[in-house]
Parts: structure tokens; C-alpha cells; sequence
């Protein structure tokens, strides 16, 4: 009989603690609801544990087709070590979204099944003729897909002047890229975040997934437009061949407001690379003198995702990387002076995210207030073959709301993201799929469906949206005498993008006093008196 209160003691605990978290789940001022995509992350796993395995998972969000909503597109992995798609379970995936956060598979009809092993894909539209285009970075590969305006896609790699070989460094095993208009002349370059030198024939047999240090750095890459469809390469001239790193992220933001473009690029377990644009077609690297080459501690960490926002509404960009566990996530604040302060500590994202492994962080507004949060996609580098078991490994993602004092709460359980398997997840992207006005997100994880996360935050919070083609293009929103800042950059996250409108929280206001534009070319434009809750396009004049 004892044994048998006990149990039933036991049970009731158990139930009692479920009831809990799903009542913190309705309560909590930013939830999400799983709905699921049909499409699996095959990063082609063997035995003998290849890097590019592990590193798989980069996922673009855009309207392909003008229709107004967002669709999904995926990087897929291949066979390894070959990196030939030899089957469709390895085709890289564009789902259609049908305006409701309902996808079909538009894959066959568009073209953009891709060949080899992707990693991560940027969106932009190099050709200035209305509509999105695709570059695809892969492991010894990248793919430019133009988009044709009818609805499909064409491979024009070839003719655009992109490889990805160097003659010094040979094959290129990309991660990242972004486009970006370096040298403002109305064209979007294309700048390439390259990681390892990795050759399957020559690769270190470890434990598990080898240390960064068994393979050599290589150095990134910027390509120019030339406005005809085709690319030159001004890597050398431009100043990045000279630096060589594990690149894991290009994050970009003109953070010392002097009209161009700078790109942040954390570097796996090496310094980051700070590159001040010149104005002058040249970039010059500056991380350690701006204090972002290394964390406060001064120590090397697994450097993975990062986003460059103005996280704290104080019109300057900010800087933030996450990493593996007992290494943080560090939040860098732009003190507008040239440099950054590490605030990682006092914002209490040290102690919070302490015991977790990121991969793409995402700053946004996910509960309307006039803050920007962040998302982080969690799940550990390594497999579960060695490396503390599978509860280290595979995690659940988490969100870090900003409070009113400037500090975070970290939501997991209670923003709803436990009620999903943990998992090794990877790229994330960030949209309003079904048009309610809250941001949604979409996650990929290592052999692993893909996720999507509707945003059910309760809260009758307003919110306005701006559709804005030019990365670069800045934002401010006035309202109630309070600003917000933020500026178009779809690169996000690991491997990832969100081509997506900019979104502005307004709180409890119904009415936006003064929105101000400035774009790249140095245009700017006033708007006044705008009602929220819409989304509304404005062309460059």
C-alpha cells in the first residue's frame, strides 16, 4: 500500500509539473506553435564523422514568386564524402507559401533542386530586375540561381565568373555570404564567408568531429558586381585575401555611421574579423582595436551565427555571436565612439546561456513590445558518439526576451520550444508566414525535420512593416517618444536569410508619429501620421 501512495504521489508530482509548464507556456509574454514542413535536413552522416556533417542546415526566407507571402527555401547536404545529390532526399527545397503558413513543395517546378553539398544560401537581387535571386555556398562549390520572374530559376554560375577555387588555397568549402553594396553603386556585390580547408582524403580521424585546429583557415572573398551579369573577383584589392580565418557568419551594418557598409565575420576558435569599409572600395580590419575580436575573458570560442542590429534603440548597430557551451553568447554595444563594450555579463546572457550551444542567433521583436529580443537555434557541434550523451547534444532553441531594465529572460519551456524533441538544429530565418503581424520562425536540425514556429504571444501589441529592397536602407520609427532603429540586411543568423519586410513593434501604439528612411544612396524620406498593423512598400525616389 505504501509503495503504491508512493507512486501515485510520484505520478501526481509529475503531472503537476506538466501543468505548470503548459500554464507558463500560455502565460508567457512570447509563445510559439510547431507546425511542420515536409522537409528533412539530410546532412549525409557516416561513421567516419566528416566535418561538413556537422555544419549543414542553412535556410532562406523570401518571396519567390511576388505573391506577397514569404516562402522557405533549404540548403541541403549531400552523399559524403562525394558531395554529389545522387538521390532527391538530398535536393535543396523551396516551399510555396500559400499566404496562411501552409507550404507546398515547389521544388521540381522551380529549379532549384541544386547539385552538391549546400550549406547556406543569401538572397538578393543582383540584377536589379525586381525579384529575388539565390546564392547557394557549399563545400567546394557555389551555385548562383537567377530568378526569372516566371516562377523558376536558372543556374548562371558559370557566366557570372563565380568558382569556388583559389589558387592559392585551392577547393573553398563556403559557409556563409551576403550581399552587399560595398561600393555604392546601386549594384549588390557579393561578399563569401569561406570556413575550412577540407579534403576527405586528408582529414584527421577523431573521436568524433574534429577540433577546428586539425584543418587551415582560408580567407574570405568579395566579389563586384559589374552590372552585367557578371562578377569580378577584388578579393586581393579589397583587402580580405589577406586574412585568414574559419568563418562562420557575415553580419553587416554600417556601425560607425559614416555611410558605408561594414562586415562582422566570427571566426571558429580563432579572433573575429571586424572589416571597417574604407568608403574607397577597400575594407581595413579592425576587430581587436574595436574590441570584438575576442570575448571579455580573452579566450578563443566556437564563434558560430552572429546578427549586427541595434539591439538597444540607441541608433547604433550592435554586435552579437553565439557560441558553444561554458563559452556564452557575447552581446557587444556599439558605444559609438569606434568601438564596442561587452555587456554579455550585465545584460545576464552570460549566466543564461551559459549552458547552452548556439548557432544562429536572431535579434526581433517577437512580442510587439518595441524591443528586440533574441532567438537562438541550440544543438551541440558534436554527435552523440562520444560527447557527454544525447541531452548535451541535441538542445532546444530558446528565445531571450529584453526586459524593461535592459537585461534578459530566457524562455525555452515556456515559449513553447520543449514541446518538440531537442535536436542539433542549425540555420533559423525569420518572417510573418501567416500575415498576423507577429514574427514567425523556421529552424532546421541535423537529420531532423524542419520546423516552423508560429508566433502565438499573446497581447493586443501593434506593429508596422516595411518593404525595403536595398541592404543598408535605415529605419527609424517615432512613436510616443520613443525610437526604434533598425536597417535592411537579410544575411541572419548561421547560414541564413530573412529577406523579409522590416518589422517594428509599437507596443500599445495604434499610430506611427514620423517614420525616417535613409537609404544607402544617401536619399531620405519622411513619413508621418501612419496607422499600424500594415505593411507597407516605399520605392527609393
Amino acid at each position: 500500500m505504501e509503495g503504491l501512495r508512493a507512486d501515485m504521489h510520484f505520478k501526481l508530482a509529475l503531472l503537476l509539473i506538466a501543468c505548470a509548464v503548459a500554464t507558463c507556456a500560455e502565460n508567457s509574454p512570447i509563445r510559439f506553435e510547431y507546425s511542420a514542413v515536409d522537409f528533412v535536413l539530410e546532412n549525409g552522416q557516416t561513421p567516419r564523422l566528416h566535418a561538413p556533417e556537422t555544419m549543414a542546415g542553412g535556410v532562406a526566407v523570401f518571396d519567390y514568386d511576388n505573391d506577397g507571402d514569404q516562402d522557405i527555401y533549404f540548403a541541403n547536404g549531400a552523399e559524403m564524402p562525394s558531395l554529389v545529390k545522387r538521390d532527391p532526399r538530398f535536393w535543396n527545397r523551396l516551399f510555396a507559401n500559400d499566404g496562411e503558413a501552409h507550404f507546398t513543395d515547389a521544388t521540381k517546378s522551380s529549379g532549384l533542386a541544386g547539385s552538391g553539398y549546400a550549406t547556406g544560401v543569401s538572397v538578393g537581387d543582383f540584377d536589379d530586375d525586381g525579384d529575388y535571386d539565390l546564392f547557394v555556398a557549399g563545400v567546394h562549390q557555389y551555385t548562383l540561381f537567377r530568378n526569372d520572374g516566371d516562377g523558376t530559376f536558372s543556374d548562371v554560375t558559370e557566366s557570372a565568373g563565380l568558382r569556388a577555387t583559389d589558387p592559392e588555397h585551392g577547393p573553398m568549402w563556403a559557409v556563409d555570404s551576403a550581399w552587399i553594396d560595398y561600393n555604392r553603386d546601386s549594384k549588390l556585390d557579393l561578399f563569401v564567408v569561406n570556413y575550412l580547408a577540407w579534403d576527405a582524403e586528408t582529414e584527421s580521424v577523431c573521436d568524433d568531429y574534429c577540433h577546428p585546429k586539425m584543418y587551415k583557415g582560408t580567407p574570405n572573398r568579395l566579389y563586384r558586381n559589374n552590372g552585367d551579369g557578371t562578377f569580378t573577383d577584388v578579393s586581393a584589392a579589397a583587402g580580405f585575401a589577406q586574412h585568414i580565418g574559419k568563418g562562420m557568419a557575415a553580419a553587416i551594418a554600417d556601425f560607425d555611421r559614416d555611410g558605408d557598409l561594414d562586415i562582422f565575420v566570427p571566426n571558429d576558435k580563432m579572433f573575429n574579423f571586424l572589416f571597417l569599409n574604407n568608403g574607397s572600395g577597400s575594407f581595413r580590419e579592425i576587430a581587436f582595436d574595436a574590441a570584438v575580436a575576442l570575448p571579455e575573458a580573452g579566450m578563443y570560442v566556437s564563434g558560430m551565427g552572429s546578427d549586427f542590429r541595434d539591439w538597444d534603440n540607441d541608433g547604433l548597430p550592435d554586435i552579437v555571436f553565439v557560441a558553444l557551451e561554458h563559452e556564452t553568447f557575447p552581446l557587444f554595444r556599439n558605444t559609438g565612439n569606434g568601438d564596442f563594450e561587452e555587456v554579455t555579463g550585465p545584460s545576464g546572457l552570460s549566466s543564461l546561456s551559459k549552458q547552452m550551444a548556439g548557432y544562429a542567433p536572431i535579434l526581433a521583436d517577437f512580442d510587439n513590445d518595441g524591443r528586440k529580443d533574441l532567438f537562438v537555434s541550440c544543438g551541440h557541434v558534436q554527435s552523440t558518439k562520444q560527447y557527454g550523451g544525447v541531452q548535451r547534444v541535441n538542445q532546444h532553441n530558446a528565445v531571450f526576451r529584453t526586459m524593461d531594465d535592459g537585461k534578459f529572460s530566457a524562455l525555452v519551456e515556456e515559449a513553447g520550444f520543449a514541446s518538440q524533441p531537442a535536436a542539433r538544429h542549425r540555420g533559423a530565418a525569420v518572417a510573418d508566414f501567416d500575415a498576423d503581424g507577429r514574427l514567425d520562425l523556421v529552424v532546421t536540425a541535423l537529420a531532423r525535420p524542419a520546423e516552423i514556429w508560429l508566433n502565438r504571444s499573446t497581447g493586443e501589441h501593434h506593429w508596422l512593416e516595411l518593404r525595403l529592397s536595398m541592404p543598408g536602407t535605415e529605419v527609424r520609427v517615432e512613436s510616443a517618444g520613443s525610437s526604434q532603429f533598425d536597417h535592411v540586411s537579410p544575411s541572419v543568423g548561421y547560414a541564413s536569410s530573412s529577406a523579409v519586410p522590416l518589422h517594428f513593434g509599437l507596443g500599445n501604439e495604434a499610430v506611427v508619429e514620423e517614420v525616417e528612411i535613409r537609404w544607402p544612396s544617401g536619399e531620405r524620406r519622411i513619413l508621418t501620421n501612419i496607422k499600424a498593423n500594415q505593411t507597407i512598400t516605399v520605392e527609393e525616389p
